[in-house]
């Protein structure tokens, strides 16, 4: 329009209302009123899915559990499967970040419960916070990306646990580590199963019977004196 100062004067804010600094804050404000919203529908997912199981799950569903209405949820999500795969790729980052406190170098000179307790405590911590992780990534009918995304952190995790026995148990071959490996996920995937359909002092109880059985299961493979 004619008269409109266009130039530099305009961008700075030197003009007053027409300042560059109003023009943005508006933008800020929807951006971030969409990033709650999107915090609100993934954590109502997060829920769904849990109770259902992602297979069960419907938008719907989800919109319900937000307090919002399907033509909301649309505005930020086109179907349930984005929603998961959202929720899905900020809780396996999430993990991935975990499992590298958990294996920190300096756990691998603890004796082995302290090495458990270290390793074990904060993997058992996130999975008791995050249930949706362990109800989306091991239920039925999952996105292909997810399921993908999840294999990789598998097998990051088994290379992790591979590299703590060889610390531990020199000698074995790189067959016997991996079966050990696979063994050691095994047991704690079984056993995650009872810790988190249980709270307080039965929760504690499982958690303390899978230390033991690992414990129990490793020592006599120990060949060096980290358990002592």
């Amino acid at each position: 329009m004619p008269g409109t100062p266009k130039g530099k004067a305009a961008e700075t804010g030197e003009t007053g209302e027409t300042s560059g600094a109003g023009e943005g804050a508006a933008p800020r404000r929807r951006q971030a009123r969409g990033e709650r919203r999107v915090s609100q529908l993934l954590a109502a997912a997060a829920g769904v899915f849990c109770r259902t199981g992602y297979a069960a799950a419907s938008t719907n569903a989800i919109a319900r559990e937000a307090g919002v209405s399907p033509g909301t949820l649309y505005q930020f999500f086109p179907n349930k499967e984005a929603i998961a795969v959202e929720l899905g790729g900020q809780l396996l980052q999430q993990a991935h970040e975990m499992h590298g406190q958990a294996f920190l170098p300096e756990n691998l000179q603890r004796p082995l419960p302290e090495l458990l307790d270290a390793v074990l405590d904060p993997v058992i911590a996130f999975n008791c916070e995050n249930p949706a992780f362990w109800a989306l990534m091991h239920g039925s009918g999952i996105p292909g990306a997810i399921d993908q995304e999840h294999w990789k952190l598998h097998s990051s995790l088994l290379g992790r646990i591979e590299s703590v026995l060889h610390t531990f148990c020199p000698e074995s071959s790189p067959a016997e580590l991996a079966h050990t490996s696979n063994m050691i996920l095994g047991i704690f995937k079984a056993s995650l199963d009872l810790i988190l359909v249980h709270e307080g002092a039965e929760r504690e109880a499982y958690i303390a019977e899978l230390k033991t059985v690992l414990l129990r299961y490793l020592d006599p493979m120990i060949t060096t004196p980290h358990s002592g």
